[in-house]
């Protein structure tokens, strides 16, 4: 099982709705407020994630979880696309 595979079936088996997306150079995802609990984990690329007015930058490897009501945005960086997971927790 590779790695993207091996982490979505532990996150579905946690309840976690889960979709894996391929995201182009420069997109920008203007601030939202999720209703739920998410997980964002990127496997290439690298982008910028701002929760409730911190900014980080992720790369391969790098996960955050969303708390329910956080305000988020995000932001492609450079000219790579990201291959990210993201996870969402239905109650």
């Amino acid at each position: 099982m590779n790695p993207i595979s091996n982490l979505q079936a532990r996150l579905e088996a946690q309840g976690y709705w889960v979709a894996t997306r391929l995201l182009a150079p420069g997109t920008i995802f203007d601030a939202y407020c999720p209703c739920e609990t998410r997980i964002e984990a990127v496997f290439s690329g690298q982008m910028r994630i701002v929760i409730d007015g911190r900014s980080r930058l992720m790369g391969p490897g790098d996960w955050v979880e969303i708390p329910a009501g956080a305000m988020v945005s995000a932001e492609i960086i450079g000219e790579e696309p990201v291959l990210d997971l993201e996870a969402t927790l239905h109650a």
